[in-house]
């Protein structure tokens, strides 16, 4: 596979898709959440792809943009590994420990993420880091308002939700909607 096509997020979007397809139809004793948060992980990077490519206002510098592009990608790839690795591990093991252990093993990629989305806003100029500011605000903002609604929701037994898979989908949902929001975001400032 050319280089090319794994540094482009919206291949590894359809990719992701992909594999949640793949993992429905082969390993259906998979949970059900676990293909839902890849097709909602490719639905994130793939509004953040769309939202990159639309923003007139993305004054980071190529090696800043390839910089974040490349550490993005590759600990997202690390993250399907270890997520796909930890739930079939899980399987096997029954002690709190090492089943915390394995629980946990996803988390180590996503925080090479936020390391990358941190180092990304650190390298751009002041009007990109405002646009930055007021988008994961915005973000954050929305889905607090979802998951409280939800909350509320769940408390008065209308909605049925595991809390499991609830916080599972807040990072993505922060990072699809702020994608959203960026866009918009940088329309403002032209």
């Amino acid at each position: 596979m050319p280089i090319a096509h794994v540094r482009n997020p919206l291949f590894v979007a359809v990719l992701l898709v992909l594999v949640a397809v793949a993992l429905r139809l082969l390993v259906p004793a998979a949970p059900d959440w676990s293909a839902a948060l890849l097709l909602l992980s490719a639905v994130a990077i793939g509004a953040v792809a769309v939202a990159r490519r639309e923003a007139v206002c993305t004054a980071a510098p190529s090696g800043v943009r390839r910089r974040y592009t490349r550490d993005v990608l590759v600990a997202t790839g690390a993250y399907v590994v270890l997520l796909f690795a930890s739930l079939l591990l899980l399987r096997h093991f029954e002690g709190p420990a090492l089943r915390a252990l394995l629980a946990l093993l996803p988390v180590v990629p996503i925080a090479f993420v936020l390391r990358a989305m941190v180092r990304y806003v650190r390298g751009v100029d002041e009007l990109q880091r405002r646009v930055e500011l007021e988008a994961i605000c915005i973000a954050a903002a929305l889905v607090s308002f979802l998951y409280m609604t939800a909350g509320f929701l769940q408390t008065a037994r209308v909605i049925d939700v595991p809390s499991g898979v609830a916080m599972l989908w807040v990072f993505p949902l922060v990072c699809g909607t702020y994608g959203i929001a960026k866009s918009i975001v940088a329309r403002h400032y032209q």
